[in-house]
């Protein structure tokens, strides 16, 4: 990881998680990125990407400067300074690609980074707690909320307007129109 980049970075919450690095791309160090956000031309074009390792996302991240980018596909194939053969580019896979928040633009009203979503409190028309939210699935339709209690079965819920009725990032909570024993 070294040759890929510059100082670490401790402080995860800054940071927006694109993608992920699935593996290797040729002979020429390039990689094969699988984006999470929802705009890999905006975000490919980005000069600064950092690396962190999934089982570390709260620390560890590292600077790599990105040479090229491009979609390809559903993927984003990109290379890095210091990344100059597959062997080099291989040992990266698995790696969590992020940028600083400070990079992006804001949320546009009505609009979301997943990161922001992850955690708040879901709790539906009758007040009823459904959980917090674990995580997001993007599907063809639309985003799914992945939403849970420790010891039940997630709950995934449609991220449209229909079921989510409100998103309150400063109070931490999604209502929704969503029974309990759904």
């Amino acid at each position: 990881m070294a040759e890929a980049g510059g100082a670490a970075v401790e402080n995860a919450s800054a940071f927006v998680v694109l993608g992920k690095v699935v593996d290797a791309w040729g002979i020429a160090g390039a990689l094969k990125i699988h984006p999470f956000a929802d705009d890999p031309v905006a975000w490919a074009k980005l000069p600064v990407w950092w690396l962190g390792r999934e089982e570390q996302v709260t620390g560890n991240w590292r600077e790599c400067r990105l040479r090229r980018g491009r979609v390809h596909g559903e993927s984003v194939v990109v290379e890095f300074d210091g990344v100059a053969d597959r062997n080099a580019a291989e040992a990266l896979k698995g790696m969590l690609v992020g940028v600083p928040r400070s990079a992006l633009p804001p949320a546009r009203e009505n609009e979301y980074y997943w990161a922001d979503l992850i955690g708040l409190q879901v709790v539906n028309t009758r007040d009823e707690p459904l959980g917090r939210v674990l995580g997001l699935i993007e599907t063809g339709a639309n985003d799914v909320l992945r939403v849970g209690v420790e010891g039940e079965p997630e709950r995934l819920l449609p991220f449209v307007a229909a079921v989510v009725l409100s998103v309150d990032i400063g109070a931490g909570c999604i209502r929704v129109d969503w029974e309990a024993d759904w």
